[in-house]
Order: structure tokens, then sequence, then C-alpha cells
């Protein structure tokens, strides 16, 4: 199992945890919470004018209110990953376009780039396929550092050869284009569920299945509703939790447009110096 390093903000709740782990922490916290709400309520059903009233009234309040917060925390889960999937899409057109205008750029600045934004999508692609942030992770954000800086100066050489060049007066502002989104990426990988938010679908959700179970089995009811409602809350809440962990659980940002992208840095360039 991968564990995200301390150093980039700190522990997120769910993000360091493989897929099985985060199963069985779901189960544990929503179904342990359901069988201590059943053991309750059998034992209250056993006194003497017990009530189930002042139960059910709760159990209503607090099922409606973690209903809004399932559907709050699953949205937010749901923005974070269209943003990385558009961002992607993104950083693959302005790669493929400041490769396009590299080749307007005078010699040899324009072979010495080509070949350095050919090794930038290489980065590209397999970082699309990276946990964030494990040491592949890390390297490759390195070297997405040291490649920028290289194209930096070549770009400043063309520049100083072509001042007045239309090529290098047209791929700076590309190239610049295609650093800012990177820094967006990263940032929207970096961009996850507050903690705050999840600990309270998590255990707000616990507290309800536990209390509307102990409302089913102090009526004398099957506990079969209470077991359904429990799964059902789970599935959410993996689901929410699998859509913040960019390549680590089932649901993963599609890189196919990045491998496009760098797929078609292997024709021959379309046009000279």
């Amino acid at each position: 199992m991968l564990v995200p390093s301390c150093h980039h903000g700190g522990f997120v709740l769910f993000f360091g945890l493989g897929t099985l782990w985060l199963a069985v922490a779901l189960v544990v916290i929503i179904g342990g919470s359901a069988a201590a709400g059943v053991a309750a309520g059998r034992r209250l059903r056993d006194r003497p004018n017990a009530s189930s009233e002042p139960v059910g009234v709760v159990q209503g309040a607090l099922l409606g209110l973690v209903g809004l917060l399932l559907a709050f925390g699953l949205t937010m889960a749901v923005g974070r990953y269209e943003a990385r999937r558009a961002l992607v899409v993104q950083e693959a057109n302005t790669i493929g376009t400041t490769y396009l205008r590299a080749q307007l750029l005078p010699e040899p600045m324009r072979s010495r780039s080509l070949e350095l934004l050919k090794d930038y999508g290489d980065i590209a692609v397999d970082l699309a396929g990276q946990v964030p942030f494990t040491d592949r992770f890390d390297a490759d954000v390195a070297e997405f550092d040291e490649v920028q800086r290289e194209l930096w100066a070549e770009a400043g050489r063309a520049v100083e050869a072509d001042a007045t060049g239309t090529g290098p007066l047209t791929y700076i502002p590309t190239l610049n284009e295609m650093i800012d989104t990177h820094s967006e990426r990263m940032a929207s990988l970096r961009n996850r569920v507050p903690t705050p938010v999840m600990l309270l679908q998590v255990f707000g959700s616990a507290i309800a299945i536990g209390v509307l179970a102990a409302y089913l089995a102090l009526l004398g009811k099957s506990e079969a509703t209470a077991l359904i409602a429990a799964a059902f809350v789970m599935v959410i809440l993996f689901v929410s939790a699998d859509l913040d962990r960019p390549e680590r659980g089932f649901i993963k940002v599609p890189s196919t447009a990045l491998i496009e992208a760098r797929a078609a840095m292997d024709l021959p360039p379309a046009a000279g110096p």
C-alpha cells in the first residue's frame, strides 16, 4: 500500500488507503454502527415502558441531514474529478501546440526544443499514471521542472538569435501557457475534499445508520432495512472517496489525450526552421 509523504500537506482522510482498505474501513465504521444500533434497540425494547417515539424523531432528522451531506460531498468530489480530467486535455493541447510552434524556431534551438518537448510529453504520460504523491510521482515532477527550465533557456536563446522573428514571438506565449497549465494540473491533484467534510460524512452517516437500526430493533421489525441503508451509504461514501483519489482507486482520469499528443510528436515535423 502506497502512502503519500507527509511533506505534501499532511494526511488527508482515506487518500492514503488502498482500495481494499478503504472498503474495509467503511464496512467497519458503517456496519459496526448498524450492529451497535441493533443491539441497543433490542436492549431498549426489553425494558418496560420503552418508547420508540423519541428515537423515531431523531433518526428521521439525522437521515435527512446525512442525505444532504452525502449529496454535498459527492458533488464536491465529482467537481474535482471533472476539473482534473479537463486539465489533462488542456495540457495535452498546449503540449501539442507548443511542439508545432517550436518547429518555427531558428536552429539549433529548434532541434533542441523539439527533443525536449518529446521528453516533456513522455514525462506527462508517465505522470498521468502515477499515484500522487509517491516517490515515482515526485521524481516525474522533478523531471518536469528540469525540462521546463531547459525549454525556457532554449526559448531565450531563440529570442537572442532572432529577436524580431515570428517564430520566437509566437512560441514564447504558448510555452508559457504550457507551463502554467501543468502548474494548474498539479494544483488540481492537491485539491481534494477537505478532511472535516469527509469526517462529517462518514461519522454522521454512521450515527444516522446506528439510530435507524436501533429504531427498527426497538419496534421489533426486521433490521434488513437498516442493512440495506448501510450498504447504500457505504457505496456513496466509497464512490466519493474514490473520485478524490487520482490513480489510486477504480475511477481514474483518462490520459488518452496526453498519449495521443505524444504519439503525434513521432511524426516528421510539419514545418522547417
